[in-house]
């Protein structure tokens, strides 16, 4: 396959770097650190780009081609792609540590990584050359027009908590469902009846199945079930403002449930602070729950919640990627990794 033609500046681009670095690390010369002309280097590689001289020393990148399914030396990159969405951040406890899952085992195998977020990912196959990328890695969710640009260009992908009906690939997920039925069913043992919950199923996969669960076990044991156009499930994207109108309206109408169960931790999160603004105490007046165990709360540490094993999920992505260039006709897989509850001090007896 013929190269395609990829400029400094687009390097630079991705990686936020100024031209002037990419120039000097592809040429060869001083003036960047050893992992910035490593990444570069790498990068450029993952684009396409033509090298003149010899990539990386096996200090800087190992070269074992462990991980090289295609016959060719040059073939050993895998992309991580995470979009700029509400709730993701590669800085964040949660997310980050699905991304040191993945790079930790990559490196393990001597396997370069290309990280991408979705707003530089625009016309992503139109500037990557396929013949150096082994596969892609996306965390979280990721928009279906751009993994199908992916999938149709016969590159391998494995999605880690997220899924897309219309998109052939693996995928490692929590077991959101089940998770969600054991926190509720703890919750109703406890003696609450009246819970809500807090968070729009509609935005991930994840979020409707935590949805899912939670609601059958208020079915099965015949609860009353919030109503149809239940406000605290919406999409707004002001959550704090839309969850403050709503509260204050159950206040006034005398109808707070017993229990708030949120779909996240950052959920739990918002609502604790407004409830404690409306001089609420958690758990003596309220409980609170939440889902992840990576909330960035004062009072995080009494959180009743979910914990997600994320690292094990980036490293479970790795190892079924590996396996998929392996076995590239076997059929497509859905890991479901379970979660332990972490029962705080939230949730109180009723």
């Amino acid at each position: 396959m013929k190269t395609k033609k990829v400029s400094m500046q687009l390097i630079a681009d991705q990686l936020g770097v100024s031209k002037f670095a990419v120039s000097q690390a592809l040429s060869g010369k001083s003036g960047v650190s050893e992992e910035t002309r490593a990444k570069i280097m790498q990068t450029a590689a993952a684009l396409g780009y033509r090298i003149a001289h010899s990539l990386p020393s096996a200090k800087q990148v190992k070269q074992t081609g462990d991980f090289d399914a295609s016959g060719k030396g040059d073939r050993n990159t895998v992309m991580i792609l995470m979009p700029n969405v509400r709730f993701q951040d590669s800085k964040t406890g949660f997310w980050g540590k699905i991304i040191g899952g993945v790079s930790s085992e990559l490196e393990k195998l001597g396997t370069r990584i290309l990280m991408l977020t979705e707003h530089n990912a625009e016309g992503l196959t139109k500037i990557i050359n396929p013949d150096a990328i082994l596969g892609l890695i996306g965390i979280g969710y990721i928009a279906r027009p751009l993994l199908l640009e992916i999938r149709n260009s016969d590159i391998p992908i494995v999605l880690v908590d997220h899924e897309d009906s219309l998109v052939p690939c693996d995928s490692v997920l929590m077991n959101n469902y089940d998770s969600l039925r054991k926190l509720t069913t703890h919750l109703y043992t406890m003696g609450h009846t009246r819970m809500r919950f807090v968070g729009p199923p509609a935005y991930s996969r994840s979020f409707h199945d935590r949805w899912l669960g939670f609601r059958m076990i208020l079915e099965e044991n015949g609860l009353p079930l919030p109503p149809a156009e239940d406000p605290f499930i919406a999409n707004d994207e002001d959550a704090a403002g839309w969850l403050e109108k709503h509260v204050d309206l159950l206040i006034d109408r005398d109808e707070l449930p017993t229990v708030f169960v949120c779909a996240n931790d950052f959920y739990a999160n918002v609502m604790i602070r407004i409830l404690q603004q409306r001089n609420m105490k958690v758990p003596e007046d309220i409980s609170v729950t939440g889902f992840d165990n990576a909330a960035d709360i004062d009072d995080f540490s009494q959180l009743t919640t979910v914990n997600v094993p994320n690292q094990l999920m980036g490293i479970r992505a790795v190892e079924i990627l590996r396996q998929r260039l392996e076995h590239p006709d076997r059929p497509f897989e859905k890991v479901l990794i379970h979660g332990d509850l972490l029962l705080r001090q939230s949730v109180r007896k009723i």
